[in-house]
This record gives C-alpha cells, structure tokens and sequence, in this order.
C-alpha cells in the first residue's frame, strides 16, 4: 500500500490521504466595504478544484483574524459573521468530495498593509486600503516598510481574543482543522524570533518569554475549539540567520511545549522573518527540520517545501519523515496532483462520477 494514501487520523478527523494542500493566499477578496475579506467565486473554484483533484485535507490561505491582520487589503477574514457565512459554501463542497476543510488563522503584524504580490507586494497607506502595521518591537521588516507600532499587553490580549473569536466562526463556517500561523515572519513568529522581538517585559528576552504569546493564542483557540477536532501550528523551523535568530533547536525545544497545550500536528515551514536572507532553496529542502521534530519529539509533523513529485512525497512518508505532505506551488500548476499521484503509485482514490470516464 502507498503510504501516500494511507488515510490520517487526529481527535475524531480522518483524511483520505496524506497529500494536503498548504495555505496559500489568493489576494483575491474586496479590499473595503461590507464585502472586506468575504469570500468570492475565485476562492470556490480555486478550492473545489483541488478537492475534486483529490486533495486529502485542504487548509485554507492565512485567514485574518482581525482587518489590521491581514498581509494585504485583498486577504480574506474572520472577524465577522458575514465573513463566515460566505465560506459555508466552499467547507460544504469539500466535505462532499470527501476532503477535510482546514483554515489557517493568522494576524500580519509588522508584515501587513501591502499590496498584492503581482503588483509588487509594496508596502501601502491609508489611500490604497491600507493601515499601520503592528509588532512586537519598533523594528521595520525592511527598507521601505513602515515602523510598526510596538503593541502594549493590553493590545496583544484583544489579539488573543481575536483569534478565540475567529476559530468559533471558523466552527460555524464548517471548518473541521484549524491552524495557528506562527510562521513566515507574522506577528506569532516575530514574537518568537530575536531578530524582530526587542521586548524587555514578559513577552521578550528569554525563550520563554518569546513563546509566551505563541502559547497564549494556542490556548487561546484551543478552549474555542472543540476537543474532538485537531489544531496544528505552522512554524518556520529557522530565521536562516546562522544562529542569530529562532533556529531549529528552538522549534523542537516550542514542538514539545505545543503539544502540551493540546496541539495535533506542527506544520514546518522556514524563513520570512528576515528579509533578503539567502536560504538554500531545493527539492525537499524543508523536510529535515520536519524529520527532526518526528524523532525528536511526540508531535505529529506535516512537511512543506517544493515537495513536487509523488515518488518525492512517498519517499518521505515511507521513511517516517513526517506524517503528511503539504503542497503549494505544486497544486496551483496541477490542481489534479494527488489522483495523478495515486495513478503513478498504483493507489486508489475516490473519483466524482462525472469525471469517471476520463
């Protein structure tokens, strides 16, 4: 049997298969107006074609817990019941094709207010729909980034609280994984990483200190979440830094820590905390800091990061690399991925009647 296609059970959850798609935004919804965040027919066709592909769990692109979170104006939210009532639609479908619908809940800190990548992915003001970004520290993302206000601790528990709102919507919306985005550089990794946390109170200094409101969402949603559905975290294993920033013995040393606090699955990506780092980008190039986190700890691993072929990600699972592949570029080229992948392998997988024929 392919272990690609083996189904995956967390809490009362079982995928079909281990080929997942990772969250990737679509900058696609209306950038102001009652219809801010709200769903539209790209993100239906865009998701629904990935589960009729045969996708095992979707997670749907970094949803913003609140308007302030979103990378760009375009982003979709959850920060309110029009936002969660458009997505009923899209949770619906997948459940039909026998996909499990995720969401992925995050907040940009000193990263959001830009614009859309195609356009150049230019920070943006108040005239293009933008806002002033927030971080744990006073420090800009790069040249040409604004200096994020520093958010007080009073802030940061309307944050918190923001996240346990959106993660009950999320239920609502028909959702049946949720995963906290404490990767790529936004407001859970810039706590996280010494490079962007400067903080001398509680929240900064120590390791300690710097997962503390990592932990506290994780809590967080967590109590909002029912206890029969998973929760995953999505980390970047290292700054890229050579040490000088978080580092993969941090995510190991955080992976234990998520785990006591009732998380399923660590989703391990790397880098977006630093700009213009040089990362050594090739096939599979994250799939170590995946396997260490495997071995090394109790908590299952989903491993991300130009993971393209099916031999590719049977390899890995088979090894005992991780537990699930999760792909992106890939399935935005190919949205039929994973039934050519069970077609390759020898695997079987549920096909919609209508395409039978083919």
């Amino acid at each position: 049997m392919s272990a690609l296609f083996e189904p995956y059970a967390l809490r009362s959850v079982t995928a079909p298969n281990r080929a997942w798609m990772a969250p990737m935004c679509q900058y696609s919804a209306e950038p102001a107006g009652t219809a801010a965040g709200v769903a539209t027919d790209w993100h239906f066709a865009h998701y629904a074609a990935r589960a009729a592909g045969g996708t095992g769990l979707i997670l749907q692109e970094a949803t913003a817990v609140a308007p302030e979170g979103r990378i760009s104006p375009y982003d979709l939210g959850l920060w309110n019941d029009d936002q969660a009532a458009a997505l009923r639609r899209i949770t619906g479908f997948l459940r039909e094709q026998g996909t499990v619908p995720g969401i992925q809940l995050g907040h940009s800190g000193r990263k959001g207010s830009t614009d859309r990548p195609w356009r150049g992915g230019r920070p943006v003001g108040p005239q293009e729909h933008g806002w002033q970004p927030v971080g744990p520290s006073p420090l800009a993302f790069d040249e040409g980034h604004p200096v994020p206000q520093e958010l007080t601790t009073g802030e940061m528990t309307v944050i918190v609280e923001q996240f346990a709102a959106a993660a009950r919507r999320a239920l609502a919306a028909g959702f049946r994984v949720a995963e906290v985005h404490g990767a790529h550089g936004y407001l859970i990794g810039e706590f996280l990483s010494p490079h962007s946390n400067r903080r001398t109170d509680a929240y900064g200094g120590s390791f300690e200190n710097r997962t503390r409101f990592a932990l506290e969402v994780v809590d967080a949603v967590r109590s909002a979440w029912p206890s029969d559905l998973p929760l995953f975290f999505r980390v970047s294993a290292t700054d890229w830094l050579d040490g000088a920033g978080w580092t993969a013995d941090d995510t190991v040393r955080l992976a234990g820590l998520l785990h006591g606090h009732g998380v399923d699955l660590l989703d391990v990506s790397s880098g977006g905390n630093a700009a213009r780092v040089p990362i050594p980008v090739g096939p599979g190039y994250q799939v170590p800091f995946a396997a260490r986190v495997k071995q090394e700890t109790d908590l299952p691993v989903g491993a991300v990061g130009l993971i393209t072929g099916s031999a590719q990600a049977e390899k890995i699972l088979a090894n005992g690399e991780a537990d699930a592949v999760l792909l992106g570029r890939e399935l935005l080229r190919d949205p039929h991925w994973a039934r050519r992948a069970a077609r390759e392998l020898g695997a079987e997988i549920r096909t919609p009647g209508q395409y039978a024929r083919a």
